[in-house]
């Protein structure tokens, strides 16, 4: 295989910029200004990797909460209810990989 190369700065797209379209793990560049917020969503079947690149991202998960700020990684089941919010403008990459039966 190949290794694909993007640089994140060329990316299309806001809040959400594909990082490799159509290929797998899922890959997204994430930008939210300050305040700003996804809905709650869910991704079923994935397990969710997101890492804040810059700023600071309260995470809402389910019934619970996580804050991340620049350089934390988080990891987390896509089943249940996502919707990150801004506390200033941040950029985060996730991945989001579908699971697989063990």
């Amino acid at each position: 295989m190949t290794p694909s190369v993007v640089s994140l700065s060329d990316l299309e797209g806001e809040p959400h910029a594909a990082v490799f379209p159509g290929e797998e793990p899922k890959t997204v560049r994430l930008t939210l200004d300050a305040g700003e917020s996804v809905p709650e969503h869910q991704h079923p079947g994935r397990t969710v990797v997101c890492h804040v690149l810059s700023g600071e991202v309260e995470m809402a998960l389910g019934d619970d909460g996580v804050t991340l700020e620049s350089g934390d990684v988080a990891r987390f089941d896509g089943g249940q209810d996502v919707s990150p919010t801004a506390v200033e403008p941040s950029v985060a990459l996730l991945v989001l990989a579908e699971r697989t039966e063990e």
